[in-house]
């Protein structure tokens, strides 16, 4: 199975690179645990102090002060992907969100087939972004105490609802191509060639009619999150929402637990190379 590399690297923000290490060995792990079984993808997620110090043949995902409108995934000039997230408290529920989607569909303009939203529509191809639909705090989990985003599995484009089906990691989603508050779906209408979103954003979900998108050698992942700028709030959960102060809470009394460890691992070693052979 080919291994995909991804480059979490900070740029132009000051975050310290053992900051960087803690959510990338968090990553690293929803990669592999969570995942990778169920998209069958494998894929290594590194920390780095500098764009200069990434290795060639790895996907960039660049923490930023301030995107503007550079936040989400992009292919640079090469076709290659890479992804902005913009620094926050909660950057890493942001990182996690853009490291799955790249992973799923690197080149971003995966589509699926099925059954439109929209009653007055039939087969439809959806982007696959498999991050958006649940991609609000709400419904995100943690690994080793960093707060990361629950993803669909591809299940979610199933044409009936089952029960036993896991339709998203956290089961948050109930049933195919359902969209929870906070998130949002894209779709290509071959009719029509007009893409659509439905986006729950306000008090209750609302479809949107994008229109004929003029690719221009984009993605259609990049067009996407350019006309969806929500995702971005992401990395500023307010500092009393309940997944946040938790993972805060949880990694602080972490912290104490693994700080005991090494007082008892440096003891180990002491002992170790005291010891006398025989």
């Amino acid at each position: 199975m080919l291994i995909r590399q991804i480059a979490v690297v900070p740029d132009g923000v000051d975050i310290e690179l053992k900051e960087i290490l803690r959510v990338t060995s968090a990553l690293q792990k929803q990669v592999t645990r969570d995942f990778g079984p169920i998209w069958e993808v494998s894929a290594t997620v590194d920390g780095f102090a500098s764009l200069e110090e990434v290795p060639l043949g790895c996907w960039p995902v660049t923490i930023k002060q301030d995107v503007k409108n550079a936040a989400g995934f992009h292919v640079d000039k090469n076709g290659q992907p890479f992804a902005v997230v913009e620094a926050g408290d909660s950057w890493s529920l942001t990182a996690s969100h853009e490291v799955l989607e790249m992973l799923a569909d690197p080149f971003g303009n995966r589509l699926m087939a099925g059954r439109s939203p929209n009653a007055d529509q039939n087969r439809v191809n959806f982007l696959v972004e498999v991050c958006d639909p649940s991609e609000d705090a709400e419904f995100a989990y943690t690994v080793n105490d960093v707060l990361v985003s629950d993803f669909y599995t591809p299940r979610y484009f199933d044409p009936v609802q089952n029960d036993g089906v896991r339709y998203s990691f956290t089961n948050a989603i109930k049933e195919p191509r359902q969209v929870l508050k906070g998130g949002y779906l894209s779709w290509h209408d071959p009719v029509s060639d007009h893409w659509f979103q439905q986006t729950f954003f306000g008090a209750k979900p609302a479809s949107n009619d994008l229109g004929i998108l003029e690719r221009k050698n984009r993605s259609l992942r990049e067009m996407i999150d350019e006309l969806t700028p929500q995702t971005k709030r992401l990395s500023h959960l307010k500092q009393e929402t309940p997944q946040l102060t938790g993972a805060i809470s949880a990694a602080e009394s972490s912290a104490t637990a693994t700080t005991a460890r090494a007082v008892s691992l440096r003891a180990a070693i002491r002992a170790a190379d005291k010891r006398k052979p025989g």
